[in-house]
């Protein structure tokens, strides 16, 4: 990328707006994490989910503190963690409608109570729920530890992607080979490059 291509920044700029025009360029999978028991629940869709460890294995993710799922997490310690499949679609929209509190957020969507209690969402790719192991608070967010108590995994392969405000199904071969020959360019391609 030439240094032409770049905006900079200055001092008359929303620089948190544009910090968020960043961050929407970083291609990330969608999850849903869910949060409470019997009828106090509630979920959100995150793009902040990454892995901390396999051995033992922790995941991350970053939550808002005013958001309704962290005082849930905060109070029972514990969370789902739903990793959307393109036919999924329909639940991030329902689960950030604005004016839908808690159990109304799952109208129409189909889920289960897992081993924990926690809301786990059908047709996931694959669901995990954890238990908190560490909050560290930092600025608005709270950066949750989440230690794996279990998980299922469907043999689907296919995805849903976030990815400049919009959801990009991946979902089939030719969408998976495109995908896995730009992360890993051939061999001939990079000394070509060279």
């Amino acid at each position: 990328m030439a240094r032409a291509d770049f905006h900079l920044v200055n001092e008359t700029d929303e620089f948190e707006q544009q910090f968020r025009s960043v961050m929407r360029r970083l291609a990330g999978g969608v999850s849903i994490i869910t949060a409470g028991q019997g009828n106090d629940i509630t979920g959100m869709t995150v793009t902040s989910l990454t892995s901390l460890s396999a051995t033992p294995p922790r995941l991350l993710v970053s939550i808002n503190r005013q958001a309704s799922s962290f005082a849930l997490i905060e109070r029972h310690r514990l969370f789902g963690v739903n990793i959307l499949a393109p036919t999924s679609t329909a639940s991030p929209t329902n689960l950030v409608t604005p004016g839908l509190k808690g159990g109304q957020r799952f109208d129409g969507i189909e889920w289960i109570p897992g081993a924990s209690g926690v809301p786990l969402l059908g047709h996931s790719l694959a669901v995990i729920e954890c238990e908190v192991e560490e909050i560290i608070e930092r600025h608005s967010h709270g950066i949750i530890v989440g230690s794996l108590l279990n998980f299922e995994l469907s043999p689907r392969l296919s995805g849903l992607v976030y990815w400049n405000g919009q959801y990009i199904e991946i979902d089939s071969d030719s969408d998976l080979d495109q995908l896995a020959e730009s992360a890993f360019p051939s061999p001939c391609t990079v000394m070509h490059e060279a």
